[in-house]
């Protein structure tokens, strides 16, 4: 394979290079690459309609009864036979990791929840072996011999998930992502600098980040951290960028997606969207006692909750994240979308048929579909990443080996910038620790943190979304959140455009788990590639098998890479 053939490494954490992989090289023998190529970026929709309908074999529609009926079987088994191959030619990368799990004895960098563990939360060895030895054989007698915590109510989540095959899209073992920020690095130590910030600042309003003290005492110590990560003005973090999204639209407008303000037409009803949210103040685990129950696995109480209001603060969005189904948040945005007049993406058919609409393909049953489909498939990703790759600790468990190291039991070898930093000393003042204050009782899921599940199902169905729907088309009457999160006033800035917003709610769910104390910023932001990847492929197979004169899907990808997807394949314009 010659080097254009292969994937390109994203660019560092904390650079300003655009990330992501992209697909250059890998589609020039394809006969919709070579359309592409010969008029140098979208071709003409005669064009683009011959090079889907050359993907179907003899260009036949066959009627699948009588005669026809053997004809369509053999043509499905053929189509669905290229699609495979198709995937297995698409290299990506050699899936690498940081090293962590094999470089220390003690597995300080591991995830290990539920696990039995000694005073200062480490891993029984012995135990941690037998996790690896059953992720080894992938025998289900051996998982059911992994020894869980006599203490433990919990158990681990699904890591037999990691080894479910997918005959549709991206298969989850295909899939390619950086090493996970190691334990002990200088990123992972700016990135629990954010994340003991975020807890900091739960409370305050996203309005009023521009103006509130804190905020601003917030970006003077993320900018101090040699690794700032982030995007970024003029090479530091700022009011404007802190905490946000690294994608296209992402700095635009409010911080919170207009897809989680708008009411939801669902059936007869229209959904508005309150949600009971925690009072301020209401975080956990603050105590060595507290904190090592939940590391051994027992289950606290649930939280309690006061009356439904819109996002307006981080309290809110964390509480979102934490009871919403997977794919809920781009239901809701495919619903909202749905309702909306011209927004249907230019490619679609249906825009100048005089005679027809589209519905069971290319039209809101087709979409709604494949949001579930790509939701579910993502998290095939996420688990294959999580269990069998990276197995990375939580931010719980770092911001324990930070308690232990600060008060002299233990050196872990983390970091001065972060012993030393804002962040910590303000923790330490409010709560007597370094612990980590987390938004759920119970803390983080049973799971490895990288990548985020969240994220990857938001990189996943956001990309569907774009596909279906015109990114550049403006959402008309946008809102925003009065800072007690009562009501929703009509927002008069800049113009908010259906890509723009998506991108922003991907990154509101993957980063809002960040504000619960459960992921850092790297899950959430490599996550939703993963997810993007198979959702990619899911749509490049489902371009094979629409019946219509289709110029295929037109989307833009996170790195900002606008792509056509036509007859299977994936070309960059």
């Amino acid at each position: 394979m010659d080097e254009s053939s292969k994937k390109a490494v994203p660019a560092p954490r904390g650079s300003d290079e655009p990330r992501g992989l992209t697909r250059r090289g890998m589609l020039g023998a394809s006969a919709a690459a070579a359309f592409l190529a010969g008029v140098g970026g979208l071709a003409p929709r005669s064009a683009l309609a011959d090079a889907a309908q050359a993907s179907k074999f003899d260009g036949q529609r066959l009627v699948g009864f009588g005669p026809d009926a053997a004809r369509r079987n053999s043509s499905l088994f053929r189509m669905r036979t290229a699609a495979a191959r198709s995937h297995l030619q698409s290299f990506i990368g050699i899936q690498t990791v940081n090293g962590d799990d094999a470089l220390y004895a003690d597995y300080r960098g591991s995830f290990t929840k539920t696990l039995p563990h000694n005073a200062f939360g480490e891993v029984d060895p012995a135990a941690y072996r037998s996790l690896l030895d059953a992720l080894e054989s992938g025998d289900y007698d051996d998982f059911e011999a992994i020894p869980l915590s006599p203490e433990a109510d919990r158990k681990l989540a699904n890591p037999q998930g990691a080894y479910k095959y997918e005959l549709t899209g991206l298969d989850s073992h295909a899939t390619w992502m950086r090493p996970a920020p190691a334990f002990a690095s200088a990123e992972t130590a700016a990135e629990m600098g954010e994340v003991y910030w975020k807890a900091l600042l739960r409370d305050v309003p996203f309005s009023a980040f521009d103006t509130d003290p804190d905020v601003a005492a917030a970006v003077a110590d993320l900018n101090g951290f040699s690794e700032t990560v982030g995007p970024r003005e003029g090479g530091a973090v700022t009011t404007t960028t802190v905490f946000r999204g690294e994608t296209p639209g992402d700095l635009v407008g409010p911080y919170i997606s207009q897809f989680l303000f708008k009411p939801v037409p669902m059936g007869n009803l229209v959904v508005e969207q309150r949600y009971p949210t925690p009072a301020p103040g209401d975080d956990y685990m603050t105590t060595r006692a507290e904190w090592l129950a939940v590391q051994n696995g027992v289950a606290p109480p649930p939280l309690v909750k006061g009356n439904p209001r819109y996002i307006s603060d981080a309290r809110a969005l964390g509480e979102y994240v934490h009871v919403d189904f997977s794919y809920q948040a781009y239901l809701n945005a495919a619903l909202i979308l749905l309702g909306l007049p011209g927004v249907r993406d230019v490619s679609n058919p249906y825009n100048s048929s005089a005679t027809q609409g589209g519905f069971v393909s290319l039209g809101g049953p087709d979409v709604l579909d494949l949001v579930a489909k790509a939701a579910n498939l993502s998290l095939t990703g996420a688990w294959y990443q999580k269990w069998l790759v990276h197995r990375r600790l939580r931010p719980e468990v770092y911001a324990g080996r930070l308690h232990f190291q600060i008060e002299g039991d233990r050196n872990y070898g983390l970091p001065a910038e972060i012993v030393n930093s804002e962040a910590i000393a303000r923790v330490r003042s409010r709560t007597g620790t370094a612990f980590l204050p987390m938004a759920f009782p119970e803390g983080s899921p049973t799971h490895p943190a990288y990548p985020a599940g969240h994220a990857t199902i938001a990189g996943a169905c956001v990309t569907v979304l774009k596909a279906f729907f015109e990114e550049t088309a403006e959402l008309p009457e946008p809102v925003v959140a009065s800072v007690d999160g009562s009501e929703l006033l009509p927002w008069t800035g800049e113009a908010l455009t259906v890509g723009g917003e998506l991108n922003k709610l991907a990154n509101n769910i993957a980063l809002g788990r960040d504000w619960a104390g459960v992921h850092y910023r790297s899950d959430g932001v490599d996550g939703l590639l993963v997810g993007e990847q198979q959702a990619l492929g899911l749509l490049a197979d489902y371009t094979r098998c629409y019946n219509e004169l289709f110029d295929g899907f037109s989307l833009t990808r996170y790195d900002g890479t606008a792509i056509q997807i036509v007859g299977g394949e994936i070309i960059e314009l």
